[in-house]
């Protein structure tokens, strides 16, 4: 925990669900003043969300926590700021043929840069939230380190690197020491409604997984089908839209084959979607730009990593260069499956996040 005397009230982020909630009890028992707030961050009728996060039973949850534990609790509405940080992100990366990641978009521009914004201007000292990571300070650089959870089952390092010097030092992340079982026991100890509440799985603003559907809903738009084609540009049938489709895909797609086929790349000028056998998804290298860098200012050589292409990937052995000033180039020691433009590349050196950036 920080230094109560110098950090002493708190904005605990509370979502409803069972981690943010207990998160702000291990505060209040360090004698911190915390105040909640839940993040109001859909338009009316924009997402049909009753399991996700944000929905009205959730902000429900949350205010009945923060009362329990004798906290004030507001409601802050980030509609139009979610909508053009992350939705619209969202939609403009599927329509440009990558896949984005809006949990990392939502931690870089809504929850660690408005809303601490938010908490500075009203004169808080810390930004609180459930997540499982860890905070410490090097204390040879003065650098704040970004940390995995003790419990990598839980880890959420990977949808953090993107935050700052700045946004880590007024930062709290009390559960970076718990395993999940550790949270919902003290959950049940407290009597919290949520203690047993079951987690979303899906993106909170897409709660069945159909993101081809929601992008059609929310934009009006219609994409237009093409082909689906091998290697050597052979038709091999029809794809229902460009925004359906992922790298790696296996599923859903509609064609017939004497063998496994995976979608291999995406090409919004031909509109095609190119399938191939397994082994051509395998890549040795890649190139991300959107860099943050938190163990250090700058990658003054090549260095050693362990590199992390999805949020639920294991860790892999590479090597990493900064060929620009926001230009990263990785080179893993064996290939890698299925590497997708949009999504993240963060590098660890043991436990301790020293960067990423958003692969091209």
């Amino acid at each position: 925990m920080p230094d109560k005397e110098i950090n002493t009230r708190a904005i605990c982020a509370m979502s409803g669900g069972v981690d943010s909630s207990v998160a702000a009890a291990l505060m209040l028992e360090q004698d911190y003043q915390c105040t909640g707030v839940t993040l109001k961050l859909y338009k009316d009728g924009s997402v049909q969300s009753s399991s996700g996060c944000c929905s009205l039973a959730d902000v429900n949850d949350a205010r009945n926590i923060a009362f329990s534990l004798g906290m004030d609790h507001y409601v802050l509405n980030f509609t139009d700021e979610f909508d053009k940080y992350v939705i619209r992100h969202f939609i403009e990366t599927y329509e440009a043929g990558a896949t984005p990641n809006p949990c990392i978009e939502c931690n870089r521009h809504i929850k660690f840069n408005l809303l601490l914004l938010r908490a500075c201007q009203l004169d808080f000292d810390l930004l609180v939230t459930g997540h499982y990571a860890r905070i410490t300070r090097d204390s040879s650089s003065g650098r704040y380190l970004l940390r995995k959870a003790l419990d990598e089952k839980k880890d959420q390092s990977y949808v953090l690197y993107c935050l700052t010097q700045q946004q880590l030092q007024k930062s709290c992340f009390p559960l970076g020491s718990l395993t999940k079982n550790e949270v919902r026991k003290i959950a049940e100890a407290k009597n919290f409604v949520n203690a047993s509440k079951n987690e979303s799985q899906d993106i909170c603003f897409v709660p069945d997984g159909d993101y081809g559907n929601f992008i059609e809903g929310y934009t009006g738009k219609t994409y237009p089908c093409g082909d689906i084609v091998d290697l050597d540009g052979n038709v091999m049938g029809r794809h229902k839209g460009l925004i359906r489709y992922t790298i790696g895909q296996r599923r859903g797609l509609g064609v017939a084959a004497n063998t496994p086929v995976y979608v291999a790349a995406k090409s919004t000028a031909a509109n095609t979607v190119t399938l191939a056998s397994e082994d051509a998804l395998y890549s040795k290298s890649l190139t991300a730009d959107n860099i943050n860098l938190i163990s250090c200012a700058d990658l003054k050589k090549p260095l050693r990593v362990m590199v992390k292409t999805r949020y639920l990937q294991s860790a892999q052995s590479a090597v990493a260069e900064q060929t620009g000033e926001d230009i990263l180039h990785i080179e893993f020691d064996s290939p890698q499956r299925a590497v997708t433009p949009g999504q993240a590349a963060v590098m660890y050196d043991g436990d301790i996040v020293v960067g990423g950036g958003t692969i091209l």
